[in-house]
């Protein structure tokens, strides 16, 4: 029973916030009087002594203790005796620890925003150098048009940016305050909540007790948010692992951000994006098995809400590892644009640029573009050569309607620079998308 019950040797992590929440109850018993000022600052005092303590030297496990919250009961009637015991009064363990874990998600995703923030603008600062690099777009993993390689990497600056605004919204909703709320009903004593939620940071107390001790949400929108960056994440670790293989040829991996082979002395393995890609996976199933934990529980607590603070403290590190090898590997990445450009020249992927050209030079409806560029593909196809290789003569034989001018779209390069559409991959879009990314993510502070 000791084993099974006791979670002090995880919830020991949340020392700073337990602390922090009892020196703010303790304050405001003692400004309300409901228990003497001296006996309030002396438990202050021990509080504050118990956080040196603990920052110097670690928290204590003894698992008779069973929790965070005893075990600084205990050191504190040890340093002031037995005004130690008046601490807890008008607070229940349960409002204690929503409080606490409420506080310790708020600072790890205040941890996140600001890791999300370096890796979108390493990818940015990245986009703006390779704004002009000629890279193949994919469909199917199928070579479609042609793109730079800023605008793939602007790709995933737009996906962070929608995790930074997961993140914040989820911070901004979880910021109420349990503490007060007790065991489930409330208290009979005066206390002020306003005063603790003002001094913890939090906007203002939760208005229903039963929901401030039995809530939740606040730990699975932020494995939600943790699992959608992860897999973000994983993506652009896929991409890179394509990228850094042989037959891509695409990056080269630098020697801090790879391994090699324990037989093989060849190798240079890209085991850093693959554990990564690994992670997405792990914190995927974090998030799932918290969901299903909660998904029975009746109101108000149950002993199950114990098993809530680990998969947390698992994504944490995970994603915030993650977060940090990704901006690292991104920021010393050698990229080989003569072989992106060589490939984005493959699999004729200037074909939909010729049948735009029909439409747009020569008013040919684009159904009927589309099978006269299918023709001509045949035509390159069959003279192994690429569409901006075929003669004029090739060209007019297909559709009489095709002149000179459709040189002008048909290489690569002029591909890209044609795509000027908002949100798309000419350089001057991309070099314009990447600085004003730039300025929005310094302004996240």
């Amino acid at each position: 029973m000791a084993e099974i019950n006791a979670s002090i040797p995880f919830d020991k992590r949340l020392w700073r916030q337990d602390l922090a929440a009892s020196v703010a109850h303790a304050r405001m018993l003692g400004a309300q009087r409901i228990i003497e000022a001296d006996a309030a600052a002396r438990i202050v005092g021990g509080l504050e002594q118990i956080a040196a303590d603990y920052e110097a030297g670690g928290v204590p496990v003894d698992m008779a203790l069973e929790d965070i919250h005893m075990t600084v009961e205990t050191r504190l009637a040890a340093i002031i005796g037995p005004d130690a015991g008046r601490l807890h009064t008008a607070r229940s363990r349960n409002d204690q620890v929503a409080t606490d874990f409420k506080l310790w998600v708020r600072d790890a995703i205040d941890g996140h925003l600001a890791a999300i923030r370096t890796l979108a603008t390493v990818l940015a600062t990245r986009a703006l150098e390779h704004s002009a690099t000629v890279m193949p777009g994919f469909t199917h993993l199928q070579v479609a048009q042609p793109v730079t390689l800023g605008h793939h990497l602007m790709a995933t600056v737009e996906m962070l940016k929608r995790d930074h605004g997961r993140f914040a919204d989820a911070r901004a909703r979880l910021n109420q305050s349990p503490l007060g709320a007790a065991a489930l009903a409330g208290t009979g004593f005066p206390i002020d909540r306003a005063a603790t939620a003002k001094a913890l940071g939090f906007d203002g107390p939760t208005a229903n007790s039963l929901d401030s001790v039995s809530d939740r949400d606040f730990a699975i929108e932020y494995l939600t948010s943790a699992a959608q960056c992860a897999l973000h994440l994983s993506r652009l670790a896929e991409e890179i692992i394509l990228w850094a293989s042989q037959p891509f040829g695409w990056v080269k991996l630098p020697d801090q951000w790879s391994t090699g082979s324990s037989i093989m002395p060849q190798k240079r393995n890209p085991d850093a994006a693959e554990l990564v890609r690994g992670h997405s996976g792990r914190i995927l199933g974090l998030m799932t098995g918290l969901m299903v934990t909660m998904k029975g529980l009746p109101l108000a607590y149950s002993k199950d809400m114990q098993d809530d603070k680990p998969p947390l403290f698992e994504a944490h590190d995970l994603l915030e590892l993650s977060l940090a090898a990704m901006a690292g590997m991104l920021e010393t990445l050698d990229f080989v644009p003569e072989r992106m450009r060589l490939s984005a020249a493959s699999g004729y992927s200037t074909a939909t640029d010729l049948a735009d050209w029909l439409v747009r030079e020569a008013n040919v409806p684009f159904r009927e573009a589309h099978h006269i560029t299918g023709r001509a593909v045949k035509a390159a196809e069959e003279a192994g050569t690429m569409l901006d290789g075929l003669p004029l003569e090739t060209l007019q034989v297909i559709d009489k309607r095709i002149d000179d001018r459709v040189f002008s779209v048909l290489s690569v390069e002029a591909s890209v620079a044609s795509r000027t559409s908002l949100g798309g991959t000419a350089p001057n879009r991309v070099e314009s998308a990447a600085e004003m990314a730039l300025r929005e993510i310094a302004a996240w502070g």
